[in-house]
């Protein structure tokens, strides 16, 4: 799914509750993620991004948390856009082992305002 809101446009993460690692196209570069459930208290879900060609690890467990850009602070990797996790009808509710991918979705954002 694609939504075009302001300047900013949201792709859908194809994600689901399962360990899994799979390649994607965002922003016009290859990227291979790698999703995992961290099974400890104060954990949850993370991801690795890696370079698609060279499996070369970009940026290694990113923490999902809800409403934030998960790539905040790491402007310096090149990656053009954002990624947010936010769970449906509970813009703060933390995402689960069982509802990744089910109500609390992975969104990429492309040609995000600055500030």
């Amino acid at each position: 799914m694609t939504v075009q809101i302001s300047t900013a446009t949201i792709f859908t993460i194809p994600v689901q509750n399962v360990p899994q690692q799979f390649g994607i196209s965002l922003a016009n570069t290859d990227y291979l993620l790698t999703v995992k459930w961290n099974d400890s208290p104060d954990a949850g879900w993370a991801m690795d991004i890696a370079d698609a060609l060279t499996s070369d690890v970009i940026a290694a467990n990113i923490p999902f948390i809800t409403g934030a850009n998960l790539l905040s602070g790491l402007e310096y990797l090149g990656i053009e856009g954002a990624f947010v996790v936010f769970t449906d009808g509970n813009a703060d509710a933390t995402p689960t082992l069982d509802n990744l991918g089910v109500e609390c979705n992975l969104y990429f954002l492309t040609n995000v305002p600055n500030g």
